[in-house]
């Protein structure tokens, strides 16, 4: 946690995301004496750059704590039914534990399908029905990796959550709805907003945890904003000039704020951070026997 000097305090993804891969690397040495070596297989369709740095920074991740990893790459006019055989082969594995497809997919594929192809027991993206449903009840087997991640931030900085007034804006599946069940399932009171919202900023200034995810760049300036809220910028854009920014305006929200993430360095780390732990705890759960029921 750093002071900005100028009212709020920058939650650093980057640091914290540091603290816990240290903690989780003890869990895949405990695996690795056991004779189980984490594996995670990643899916790339396509030649989308963003995605294929993406794939490489997961890599070098897993590197980095031990866990082992495999890319398989198709042409972006790749067969659906062959990435579906490739995830087949992959549920029948012992030795991958997580599987993940990196999105966005060509405009062939069915998301869905692809998705739910995946064994539940090896989704470690959370995006399975299976696991996204059971957020609903909080019995999910794997979080989706982001909003996993805004969890881990919040708690690391001591941020109380039952009983506080949450925001979210943005209601993808990715982020947006499962944050909301995350926070719910806390004892937030959640309320859900769109880019749509009509006077978006009504609902923001009454927010103690505004979560923001919508891809709109620095829409969320220091008038929508209540003075020490917690302000979790998810989005990242990039400029026409290059450089990238969030959805909320850093500069103007972070004299207002208590608590703000910035963009870069801010919720990324933690991405990729829970999806590590995600994979060692299917690597725990495939040790230890454990079924999906």
């Amino acid at each position: 946690m750093t002071d900005t000097g100028a009212g709020a305090q920058i939650i650093d993804g980057k640091e914290i995301a540091k603290l816990v891969r240290a903690e989780w690397k003890l869990r895949v040495d405990r695996l690795l004496q056991a004779g189980v070596k984490p594996g995670l297989a990643v899916i790339i369709v396509g030649d989308n750059p963003a995605s294929a740095i993406y794939v490489k920074n997961k890599v070098k991740a897993c590197s980095d704590i031990g866990i082992y990893s495999e890319v398989h790459s198709f042409p972006k006019d790749a067969n659906q039914q062959d990435v579906l055989d490739c995830i087949r082969a992959l549920n029948d594995n012992p030795h991958i534990h997580g599987i993940l497809v990196q999105l966005p997919l060509p405009p062939q594929f069915e998301n869905n399908r692809v998705i739910t192809s995946i064994a539940v027991e090896k989704d470690v993206d959370g995006f399975h029905l299976y696991n996204v449903g059971a957020l609903v009840t909080g019995n999910t087997i794997f979080a989706p990796c982001t909003p996993f991640g805004v969890m881990v931030m919040l708690d690391r900085h001591a941020i109380p959550i039952e009983g506080r007034h949450a925001v979210v804006v943005g209601r993808s599946n990715i982020v947006g709805k499962p944050m909301a069940l995350m926070l719910l399932e806390r004892g937030a009171t959640v309320t859900i907003c769109t880019s749509k919202t009509r006077d978006l900023a009504q609902f923001t200034r009454n927010a103690d945890i505004l979560v923001v995810a919508t891809g709109k760049s620095r829409m969320i300036n220091a008038g929508m904003v209540k003075s020490g809220a917690v302000v979790i910028d998810v989005g990242i854009n990039r400029l026409s000039d290059g450089t990238l920014c969030g959805d909320v305006d850093f500069d103007s929200v972070k004299k207002v704020a208590g608590f703000i993430t910035p963009v870069p360095g801010g919720v990324g780390p933690m991405t990729i951070t829970m999806l590590l732990c995600n994979t060692i705890l299917a690597a725990e759960r495939a040790l230890a026997g454990a079924k999906i029921q």
